[in-house]
């Protein structure tokens, strides 16, 4: 794993306003993410070059008393535009600091990850009710995986940390997320995941423009190893009611039905 350099944010609120259905706030730990997914859509707006530098709040812990002690108790999204355990969390520590504090006010928190580090927390995030934990994945195949999280852990690693999770008494979810048109198997990663999630979240690959770094990085590895599938992915991830989502959609809502899994299908 590459090492990147950590570096102090602008002040700035580390509570923020959260347009996820069900969730008022979030917070990101880090601003920044050294898995550095290359179809993620917050490059789009990075401060830094996430190869070379993230960022991080100074005194996470005094300045998030502060934000929290306005707000009724209430679930709080982390994991919504970097990875809250991310490989500096093992050194820096600013998720474990923020689920202390938001543990001890009494907020239960809904987390995102795509690392095995979230172990770590198990005991903390057990003794916050209500609270939520989940682990995204896009790839069946690692090889197609490394070309666009080349960063990232394994789905190995995410798997067993959704296993030892759902085990420890946890709320769980996996996150099938993007589905790259004709490169992700959603099936069988439903199937992979299914023992252990208590709910399946399945989002379609969206870009919103085509200088958007993160279109631009996808098209260069598409160029690059599936060239067949440029002119097709142009198509389809700019377009939500291409043909393609339609299809895909009904043959996942056919697999719910016989499955009797809780799939919630976000095409």
């Amino acid at each position: 794993m590459c090492t990147v350099k950590v570096g102090q944010c602008s002040r700035r609120q580390i509570v923020q306003p959260c347009t996820l259905e069900g969730f008022a706030y979030q917070i990101d730990p880090y601003i920044g993410c050294e898995h550095h997914c290359h179809y993620c859509y917050a490059l789009n707006r990075a401060e830094t070059d996430w190869s070379e530098e993230i960022l991080i709040h100074q005194d996470i812990s005094s300045r998030l008393y502060q934000e929290i002690s306005t707000l009724q108790p209430q679930t709080v999204y982390i994991g919504r535009n970097s990875d809250p355990y991310q490989p500096s969390e093992e050194t820096y520590q600013q998720t474990h600091q923020a689920l202390d504090l938001l543990a001890r006010r009494g907020f239960p928190v809904c987390v995102l990850t795509k690392s095995d580090l979230i172990i770590r927390d198990a005991d903390v995030l057990a003794r916050m009710t209500g609270s939520s934990v989940g682990v995204s994945i896009a790839f069946q195949d690692e090889e197609v995986r490394r070309l666009f999280e080349t960063r990232a852990p394994s789905n190995e690693r995410r798997i067993e940390a959704l296993k030892r999770l759902k085990n420890a008494g946890l709320e769980t979810y996996a996150l099938i997320c993007p589905v790259m048109p004709f490169l992700t198997d959603v099936g069988s990663l439903i199937e992979a995941v299914a023992p252990y999630a208590d709910t399946i979240w399945i989002y379609a690959l969206s870009m919103r423009n085509e200088v958007d770094r993160n279109w631009q990085n996808v098209k260069d590895i598409l160029d690059h190893h599936f060239p067949e599938l440029t002119r097709r992915y142009r198509r389809i991830a700019f377009s939500p009611d291409d043909q393609y989502w339609s299809g895909f959609r009904r043959r996942l809502e056919g697999m719910q039905v016989d499955t009797r899994l809780k799939l919630k299908i976000m095409l």
